[in-house]
C-alpha cells in the first residue's frame, strides 16, 4: 500500500469531507479540506502537497478545470478525481489533463488509497478469453449518457452550446444531466 503524506481534498460536500478526513485520520493521513476551487487553490499556495483528491463537479464547477490548475502550481502533486457522476469521457480528459487516477463515488479509503499506488495504472492486464466471454454492450440510455458527456466536455461545458450540438432543448439537456448516469 501506498504511504500517503501531505493529502488536499476537495470537494463542496462538507459531510463527505468529514468522513474522508476522519477515515484518513485513523490511518494515521495528515490531511487539509477545500470546499471551493477558490480554497483549493490558496492552500496549494501557502502548502506543498504529495496528493489530492478532487472532486468533478465542486459547486457547479468543473473539478478538471481545477485539476488543471492545481497541477500548474504543484507538477509533482498526483491528483485523483473523484465522482458519482462516472462517464468515460470525463475519465478520459482527465487523464489527459494529468490525473493518475479516476474513481467513482462511493469508493472506500481503501480503493482511494490503492489508487494512488504506482502500480494502479500498470495493473491491467490483457482481456482473457473469459473476459472476453462476459462482455457486455453499453445500453442505449448509458450511450446517450457517455455521448452527452463527450459533447458537454468539447463545449467546455457550456448547456447552451452542447444542447444547440445535440439539436436539443436546453431545458431537456438540464433534465438528463440531473439523472444520475444508468449502468451499463
Amino acid at each position: 500500500m501506498t504511504q500517503l503524506n501531505n493529502l488536499l481534498l476537495v470537494d463542496d460536500d462538507l459531510t463527505f469531507l468529514n468522513i474522508l478526513q476522519q477515515a484518513f485520520k485513523y490511518r494515521d493521513i495528515t490531511t487539509e479540506q477545500a470546499q471551493t476551487p477558490e480554497q483549493a487553490v490558496q492552500l496549494m499556495q501557502q502548502k506543498a502537497f504529495e496528493y489530492a483528491v478532487v472532486d468533478l463537479n465542486i459547486d457547479g464547477q468543473s473539478g478538471l478545470n481545477l485539476l488543471s490548475e492545481l497541477l500548474s502550481l504543484q507538477p509533482d502533486c498526483k491528483i485523483l478525481i473523484l465522482t458519482g457522476y462516472a462517464s468515460v469521457a470525463t475519465a478520459v480528459e482527465a487523464m489527459r489533463l494529468g490525473a493518475v487516477n479516476y474513481l467513482c463515488k462511493p469508493a472506500n479509503i481503501d480503493d482511494i488509497i490503492q489508487a494512488f499506488s504506482p502500480q494502479a495504472d500498470h495493473q491491467a492486464s490483457p482481456p482473457s478469453t473469459e473476459q472476453e466471454e462476459t462482455f457486455q454492450a453499453m445500453s442505449v440510455k448509458r450511450l446517450e449518457w457517455e455521448h452527452i458527456q463527450k459533447v458537454l466536455m468539447e463545449n467546455d461545458g457550456n448547456i447552451s452550446a452542447t444542447a444547440q450540438a445535440l439539436n436539443m432543448h436546453r431545458r431537456t439537456l438540464q433534465r438528463k444531466l440531473q439523472k444520475r448516469p444508468v449502468d451499463k
